[in-house]
């Protein structure tokens, strides 16, 4: 079954940052990071398994299996761990900066606000801060920056859309975000082989570019709420209502 929300964070430039933040107790990850961000990816994954065999308590390994992780909501679920329960290790300001990138891109832009506000006051003196000095919107289901396009007029379910023209569409389901393109396509083709419109939009958050998958579009909330949950169960998501910025 297709898993959804898959995403590896961009790497170049931060790597070169954890040079500066050394904890002895901790296994040194920086080979590994900088092997994925030369795109030797598999290479690390095969050696992960051992690394967390032998250090299975330990925060940096933690952070590399999170990297690794291309299910976006396993990896969120891996750097929450890392922020709750080693909030002093190596990667933990790293870890809330992922969270907040995640939550950006997906629109949830309260949530991302709340991740780098804890990432101000609890990290001060962290380089992500800078990194993530951008403008979030004021409200939670906003796209920004009007980047969303219109779906096509094609069909999507006629029970609950229609395919007059000039019609005010407002509302669509944001079913993930990716920053591996193919894993972005096949969701959306997975959709459109069951006979849903799917669009693909990019957004950039602090270098790091998203694939964010939309499918459907709805003049009324109600409608895409009932799809919502029909896409979420039979594709395994966790996907959201969200404004078409229309």
């Amino acid at each position: 079954m297709l898993k959804n929300n898959s995403f590896i964070l961009f790497l170049p430039f931060f790597v070169s940052l954890l040079f500066f933040n050394t904890f002895a107790q901790e296994v040194n990850i920086v080979p590994y990071l900088k092997k994925i961000e030369d795109g030797k990816k598999e290479s690390v994954q095969s050696v992960l398994p051992g690394l967390m065999k032998e250090n299975p308590n330990d925060p940096s390994v933690m952070f590399l299996d999170g990297v690794l992780t291309e299910n976006g909501q396993q990896a969120i679920v891996i750097y929450d761990n890392i922020i709750k329960n080693y909030p002093h290790s190596r990667y933990a300001d790293a870890a809330l900066y992922r969270v907040y990138s995640y939550y950006y891109a997906l629109g949830m832009y309260s949530a991302a606000k709340d991740k780098l506000n804890k990432l101000r006051k609890d990290y001060p003196n962290s380089p992500y801060i800078k990194i993530a000095q951008i403008d979030i919107p004021g409200k939670d289901n906003v796209i920004a920056s009007g980047k969303f396009s219109a779906i096509p007029e094609t069909q999507f379910n006629t029970s609950v859309n229609s395919t007059k023209p000039d019609v005010n569409y407002k509302y669509t389901i944001q079913a993930g975000a990716f920053s591996v393109l193919k894993n972005a396509k096949a969701l959306q083709k997975s959709f459109q082989s069951s006979g849903y419109t799917s669009n693909i939009e990019d957004k950039i958050v602090a270098g790091t570019t998203f694939h964010i998958v939309y499918v459907g579009k709805f003049t009324g909330e109600d409608d895409a709420k009932k799809t919502l949950q029909l896409i979420n169960s039979k594709f395994n998501l966790n996907g959201r209502v969200t404004t078409t910025n229309q």
